[in-house]
C-alpha cells in the first residue's frame, strides 16, 4: 500500500511516488490518502455478448442437448441453450458460417465456412474450443451432411464431388463419389455444386445427391455405383425423406415440390405448386417464387406435416416473408418481419427412422428469431426469453449502472411485467438445454439503451444475464402527423428521420429520476411512480437559444426575448412559456418570413394517460431563432436534491428548475467566463453576411456524450448540421488547436453537480455545477438554493457563475469529487417517494437534506477533471493543481469514468487507437495499459461505457451488446459464472423394429461405415486435396487462461499435467510389455518343459 503526502508536493519535491495530501486547516498533522488499489487487481477479458446474431447464416439444433446454434457472416457462433445460457465463438478467419452439424448428443459441433474450411468445435467445456480444422485447397464446399450417431462426415463441393471425413481424427478418407461416377453417363452437361445429401432413413447403405441442376441421384455406398437417377427440369433448392425410406419430396426454383418413389425414377409421383393458381383449362400452373427448404415430418397418429419457406406468387410480390405449414388439408401462411434466413422443424426423436413428431419450428430470420409453436391451434409462438430485442428499433446511446440499489430491479420488473404481449403459446421455451452458472459475484447491475423511435428500455444485467425490464415510450408526449388518415412521423426540419431519436439521457437510480434529450433539440424529464395517472396538460417550457451574440444581425425583432442575461433573473423573465400556456410565436404554419420562436415538434395538446412507470414531468423544447433551427444537445444533467436539469449544446447552456417549470439561466459559453478569467476566449469579429449555421461545424470533442449513431440507420442531417456528420471523427486530434476549431463555437460537452467548493474563499461545501466544454475549460456555477418545502417551489433558485477552475487539452469529458481521504463524493440524491401520493406526504419527503460530502471537521475536497488528451487533480477549494497525467499523445480519450472497484478508486479511459487504461486516484499512476480493440467502427465510439466494480460495455454490432471487465476479481470467477452448454444425457432408444419386421428384414439397415470408408479398404485421401490443421490442445483451463502472465502460467501448468499424463501412459505401456513378456516367457518354459524328454517321432 502506498501513501502520498500533498506536502511533498507542494515543497516542490518530484518523486515518482509523491502523494496527494495536504495539511488540514488548523492542524500540524498530514493528510495522508492511502491508495489501495494495484496493477494486479486488473485484468481485461470479455465476459458475455447478449443480443441478436448480427447477419446470420445458418442454424442447427441438438434434438438430445436441446441446444441451438447460429453462424453468422462474419464467423461467428453463437450457442443458445435455457434463458440465461448462451456462449460466443469466433472463427478467426472471419468467414461465413455456410452450414453447422450438431454431433448430437456427444458436445461437439462442426462448422462449415465460405473459406472451404471445415472446423470441429468441443462444447463440453464452458468457453468451446476448436479441436480440429480441415481446410479444403482445391474444392469449394457446398454442402455437409452428417448422420445421426455416425462419426463420418459427407462433404460435398461446387465440383459436384463428396468427400467424407471422419470427425474423430479429422482425415480424409480414400473414398471419393465423383460426379462423373454418379449422373449418367450420357449425359452432356455438369450437373452443378452439391446442393444436398442424406441418408435413406431406412438403409444407410444409400445415400440420396441432389445436384443444382435438378438431378437427384441415389448412391449404393457398397456398390459404389448410382441405383436411380432422378431428372427434373426444375433446380433444385432442398431435399426431404419421408421417415419410410420410400419417398421423397424436392423444393424447386418454380415454386413446385415433387414427391418421388425411391423405385420410380422415370417421374414424380405428385408434383403441386402450393401457393400457385390451377387454370380452369387444365395447363401449369402459373410459376412461383423458388422454395428455399422443405421439410417433410410425419407423425404417428395423424396427417404429416410439410414445412417449407418461399414459394409465393409473383403477384404478391410486395408480401413479406413467409413460412408455410400444410397439415393435411390445412395450409397456413405464417408472414414474417424479416426475411427467413434458415429454419428447422423441432421432432420428438433424434431418429431419422420414426415417426418424428414435430412440435414446434425454430425460424431465423435476418434480424430475429422466432419458434412456432405446432401442436397449438392457430400456431402461437413461444414467448423468446433471450434479450433479442435490443436492435427493435436501433440504438442511438446506451448507459451501464453497476451496484444499483437493490430495490430498484424489482421496481422497473414489476412495472415492465404489465407491458407484456398477449397470446404467446403456453408451453415451455423447447430450447431448453445447459446449465446456469454457479458464480458468486451478484449485484445489482443495469442497461439503460435509448433508441431510434423514441424509446428507451432499462435491462437486468445482473449475473452475466440481461432481460428486459421496462420500455418507455418517450413519443408519446408528441402529436403525430396524420396524412390521408394514417399517422407518419413530422419532419421536424432539423433532422429528417427519426425525430424523437434518443440522443443522451441523465439516470438517477437512486432517486429515480429520468432525463432524456432527444435529436430535434427537446429534453423531457421523468418521475417514477407505481400508479396511474392522466395528465390534463402536459407541461411545457420553451428555451430560445441563440448562441453568442455577435453571431446574430439583430436583437429578437419582436423584443419579446431580452439578450440572454449573465447574471441571474427572476425565472418569470427569461421563462417564454410556462406551466403549459400556449407559445408566443407563429403556428405550425410555414410562409414567407424565416422561423422564429417555432418548436421542431408539437406537444400532445390532449389529456395524456400515463401508465404505472415513467410518468412526463416537463417537457422542454429548444426553439427556431431568426430562420435557424436549434443546435442538438450535447450534454444533459439532473440534480434531484436541487430539483434542476441542466443541458448543454453549442450555443449556451440552461438551467431548469423542474420544480417550478422555470428557466432559471438561459447564456452562451463565452458569457460564463468572467472578464478577468485568464482563460477568456477572445470575441470573433462579426460576420458581415449571415451564414447558416451547417457552414460552422459544431465542435464535437465529446463523441461518447453526443452519443447518437446514424450511419448505420440512413440518418442524415437537416442542413444546418449537414457537415456535423462528417466531422464527428474526421478532424485532427492532435494537441495543437486548429485555427478553424478556434472559430468554431465552444460547446458544453459535460456537467457535474455536486456540494463542493466554488470559490477559494468558501469554508464550507455549497450546492455548484460544474461544466467542461469542447476546448477544455472547466466552469463553475454556484446555486443558491431556497429552503426545503413551500419555499423551495415559491422562492426562485440563485445561480452565479464563479468563473474558470482549470483549463486542459482536449474537450472536458468527466468530472468528479473525493473527499480528504480519496474517497469518491456521489452528488446528493433525493430518495425515491411515490410522487402521486397525498399531498401531505409528498411535502413531508420532498427534499431531504442531502449527506455530508465530506467527513466531520475537513472541508478539502479533490476535483478529478479528464479531457481528451490528459487528466489532473485539483484541491478544493485552494483550486491548486495536485497531479497532471498526460494519458495519450497521438490519438484521443473517446470515454472517460471515475469508477469504484471493489479495492479503490480508479479513472478508467478508452482511447480511439484500442487502448483501455486505468489511474490510480488521486495520484493518477497507470495501473491498467491494454490494446483491447483497434477503433474500427464509430459504434463502439458512441456506445462504450463504463461502470462500477470493472465492467464496461459498448455496441459490437448493431445488433449486439459486448460487456467486457477489467477486474482481476471478476476474471477469476468468469469461469462459474459462465453456464454449462453440455450435460451428460441418455440418447433415447431406438425405435422398436417389431417382430414381423426383424424376422423379414423390413427394418432399417445398418451399414459398417468403417470397413468402406477406413482407410484399409478406401486407402489414402491425396494430401493436395486438404490441408489437416489440428486446434489447441489441453485441458479446459488451458482454453480459458486469459493471455498475459497468469495465462502463460496456466499453459506451462497444464503442459507439465499432460507430459505426466503422457510419461504415465508410457508407463502403464510399458508395463503391460513387460507382463506379455512374462507370460510370453512362462508359456515358452511350459512348453520346453513338456516336449523336454520326448523323441522326434513322438511329437
Amino acid at each position: 500500500m502506498k501513501k502520498f503526502n500533498i506536502r511533498k508536493v507542494l515543497d516542490g519535491l518530484t518523486a515518482s511516488s509523491s502523494g496527494t495530501a495536504s495539511p488540514q486547516p488548523g492542524t500540524n498533522q498530514n493528510d495522508v490518502i492511502q491508495e489501495t488499489l494495484q496493477s494486479e487487481h486488473f485484468q481485461l477479458c470479455k465476459t458475455v455478448r447478449h443480443g441478436f446474431p448480427y447477419q446470420p447464416s445458418s442454424m442447427a439444433f441438438d434434438p438430445v442437448q436441446k441446444i441451438l446454434a447460429i453462424g453468422t457472416q462474419s464467423g461467428a457462433v453463437r450457442l443458445f441453450g435455457r434463458a440465461g445460457v448462451e456462449c460466443y465463438c469466433q472463427h478467426d478467419s472471419g468467414a461465413a458460417v455456410i452450414q453447422l452439424q450438431f454431433l448430437v448428443n456427444e458436445g461437439a459441433l462442426v462448422s462449415a465456412l465460405a473459406d472451404d474450411s471445415v472446423h470441429l468445435w468441443n462444447l463440453r467445456q464452458k468457453q468451446p474450443a476448436i479441436l480440429h480444422t480441415l481446410k479444403f485447397n482445391r474444392e469449394r464446399i457446398t454442402f455437409c451432411h452428417l448422420p445421426f450417431q455416425s462419426k463420418w462426415l459427407y462433404i460435398g463441393t461446387e465440383k459436384g464431388n463428396i468427400h467424407i471425413v471422419n470427425v474423430e481424427s479429422f482425415t480424409l478418407s480414400g473414398y471419393v463419389i465423383m460426379w462423373n461416377k454418379a449422373i449418367e453417363l450420357s449425359s452432356k452437361s455438369h450437373p452443378g455444386p452439391v446442393v444436398h445429401i442424406s441418408d435413406n432413413p431406412m438403409d444407410e447403405g444409400k445415400i440420396l445427391i441432389g445436384f443444382e441442376c435438378g438431378t437427384v441421384v441415389l448412391w449404393d455406398l457398397k456398390c459404389k455405383k448410382a441405383d436411380y437417377r432422378y431428372n427434373h427440369d426444375e433446380a433444385i433448392h432442398s431435399v426431404a425423406w419421408h421417415h419410410e425410406g420410400k419417398q421423397f419430396t424436392c423444393s424447386h426454383s418454380d415454386g413446385t415440390l415433387t414427391t418421388w418413389n425411391v423405385r420410380v425414377p422415370a417421374k414424380p409421383t405428385i408434383t403441386i405448386t402450393p401457393h400457385g393458381k390451377q387454370p380452369k383449362d387444365g395447363k401449369k400452373p402459373e410459376p412461383c417464387k423458388p422454395i428455399l427448404k422443405v421439410e417433410y415430418k410425419t407423425t404417428r397418429a395423424g396427417d404429416a406435416f410439410v414445412v417449407m419457406s418461399g414459394g409465393l406468387s409473383y403477384d404478391t410480390g410486395c408480401r413479406r416473408s413467409c413460412l408455410t405449414v400444410m397439415h393435411g388439408k390445412s395450409t397456413a401462411v405464417l408472414e414474417m418481419d424479416y426475411p427467413i434466413v434458415d429454419f428447422l422443424t423441432l421432432c420428438e426423436t433424434p431418429y431419422p427412422n420414426d415417426f418424428q413428431e414435430p412440435y414446434a419450428v425454430v425460424v431465423l430470420l435476418e434480424k430475429d428469431l422466432v419458434v412456432i409453436d405446432l401442436e397449438q391451434i392457430g400456431y402461437p409462438i413461444f414467448e423468446n426469453p433471450y434479450p433479442l430485442s435490443i436492435h427493435e428499433s436501433p440504438v442511438t446511446c446506451v448507459e451501464y449502472f453497476a451496484d444499483c440499489p437493490p430495490e430498484l430491479i424489482p421496481a422497473l420488473y414489476s412495472v415492465g411485467s404489465r407491458q407484456k404481449r398477449q397470446g404467446y403459446s403456453k408451453k415451455e421455451w423447447p430450447i431448453s438445454g445447459g446449465n446456469w452458472g454457479q458464480g458468486t459475484l451478484s449485484y445489482p447491475e443495469i442497461i439503460v439503451t435509448g433508441h431510434a423511435d423514441g424509446s428507451i428500455k432499462f435491462w437486468d444485467a445482473s449475473a452475466i444475464m440481461l432481460q428486459v425490464l421496462y420500455k418507455l415510450k418517450t413519443a408519446k408526449v408528441f402529436e403525430k402527423a396524420l396524412k390521408g388518415g394514417k399517422e407518419e412521423k413530422p419532419s421536424t426540419e432539423i433532422v429528417d428521420e427519426d425525430p424523437f431519436a434518443i440522443q443522451t439521457l441523465s439516470w438517477c437510480p437512486e432517486s429515480r429520476m429520468l432525463c432524456v434529450a432527444g435529436v430535434s433539440a427537446h429534453v423531457i424529464i421523468y418521475r417514477f411512480s407505481k400508479q396511474e395517472m392522466t395528465t390534463e396538460v402536459v407541461q411545457l417550457l420553451e428555451v430560445r437559444m441563440q448562441g453568442e451574440l455577435n453571431d446574430v444581425d439583430s436583437p429578437d425583432p419582436a423584443g419579446d426575448h431580452p439578450p440572454t442575461p449573465s447574471t441571474p433573473v427572476p425565472p418569470s423573465s427569461s421563462s417564454p412559456t410556462q406551466d403549459g400556456e400556449p407559445p408566443e410565436a407563429q403556428p405550425f404554419t410555414s410562409d414567407d418570413r424565416p422561423r422564429d420562436n417555432v418548436p421542431g415538434l408539437k406537444v400532445w395538446s390532449a389529456p395524456l394517460k400515463q401508465s404505472p412507470g415513467y410518468q412526463v414531468e416537463l417537457v422542454i423544447q429548444l426553439v427556431w431563432v431568426s430562420g435557424e433551427p436549434p443546435q442538438q444537445i450535447t450534454s444533459l444533467a439532473v440534480s434531484s436534491s436541487d430539483g434542476l436539469v441542466v443541458f448543454g449544446n453549442s450555443s449556451g447552456l440552461a438551467v431548469v428548475d423542474y420544480l417550478q417549470k422555470s428557466l432559471l439561466l438561459n447564456m452562451s459559453t463565452s458569457e460564463l467566463y468572467s472578464p478577468s478569467d485568464p482563460y477568456q476566449r477572445q470575441p470573433q469579429s462579426p460576420r458581415k453576411t449571415r451564414q447558416p449555421s451547417g457552414d460552422i461545424p459544431p465542435v464535437t470533442s465529446c463523441m461518447s456524450r453526443l452519443s447518437i449513431f446514424y450511419t448505420s440507420m440512413k440518418k442524415t442531417y437537416h442542413s444546418s448540421n449537414s457537415h456535423a456528420k462528417d466531422s464527428l471523427f474526421s478532424r485532427s486530434r492532435s494537441s495543437s488547436v486548429t485555427s478553424i476549431e478556434r472559430e468554431s463555437r465552444e460547446a458544453i460537452s459535460s456537467f457535474h453537480f455536486s456540494e463542493s467548493f466554488p470559490r477559494k474563499t468558501d469554508s464550507s461545501p455549497s450546492p455548484s455545477l460544474w461544466l467542461g466544454t469542447t476546448q477544455g475549460t472547466v466552469l463553475v456555477l454556484s446555486l443558491s438554493l431556497p429552503p426545503t418545502g413551500d419555499q423551495r417551489l415559491q422562492q426562485p433558485v440563485g445561480v452565479s457563475s464563479c468563473g474558470t477552475l482549470v483549463r486542459l487539452k482536449g474537450g472536458i469529458l468527466t468530472m468528479a469529487f473525493l473527499d480528504s481521504l480519496g474517497a469518491v463524493l456521489p452528488p446528493s440524491y433525493e430518495p425515491w417517494s411515490e410522487p402521486n401520493a397525498p399531498d401531505e406526504e409528498k411535502t413531508r419527503r420532498r427534499r431531504p437534506a442531502s449527506p455530508p460530502p465530506t467527513q466531520e471537521g475537513q472541508d478539502r475536497q479533490y476535483a478529478v477533471v479528464c479531457s481528451e488528451k490528459q487528466a489532473k487533480v485539483v484541491g478544493l477549494p485552494s483550486q491548486s493543481c495536485f497531479f497532471k497525467h498526460n494519458i495519450t499523445e497521438s490519438s484521443f480519450v473517446l470515454r472517460a469514468d471515475v469508477v469504484q472497484m471493489a479495492a479503490g478508486l480508479c479513472l478508467a479511459c478508452f482511447c480511439a487507437n484500442g487502448h483501455i487504461m486505468t489511474l490510480s486516484l488521486p495520484s493518477l499512476r497507470p495501473l491498467l495499459d491494454v490494446n483491447y480493440l483497434p477503433l474500427t467502427d464509430m459504434r463502439i465510439a458512441r456506445t462504450f461505457c463504463f461502470s462500477n466494480l470493472g465492467q464496461a460495455m459498448y455496441l459490437t454490432s448493431p445488433t449486439e451488446i459486448q460487456r467486457i471487465t477489467y477486474s482481476q476479481e471478476t476474471c477469476d470467477n468468469l469461469q462459474e459464472m459462465m453456464g454449462e452448454l453440455f450435460t451428460p444425457l441418455e440418447t433415447p432408444e431406438a425405435p422398436n423394429r417389431g417382430f414381423f419386421k426383424g424376422l423379414f428384414g423390413g427394418g432399417a439397415q445398418s451399414l459398417d461405415r468403417e470397413d468402406l470408408f477406413g482407410e484399409t479398404a478406401a486407402g489414402k485421401a491425396s494430401r493436395s486435396l486438404a490441408q489437416h490443421i489440428p486446434g489447441p490442445q489441453g485441458m479446459e483451463g488451458m482454453k480459458g487462461a486469459a493471455s498475459g502472465v497468469v495465462g502463460d502460467l496456466a499453459r506451462a501448468r497444464i503442459a507439465l499435467d499432460e507430459r505426466g499424463q503422457k510419461l504415465g501412459e508410457l508407463e502403464d505401456r510399458t508395463a503391460a510389455m513387460m507382463a506379455s513378456a512374462d507370460s510370453f516367457s512362462k508359456h515358452a518354459h511350459d512348453m520346453m518343459l513338456k516336449y523336454k524328454d520326448k523323441k522326434w517321432y513322438q511329437l
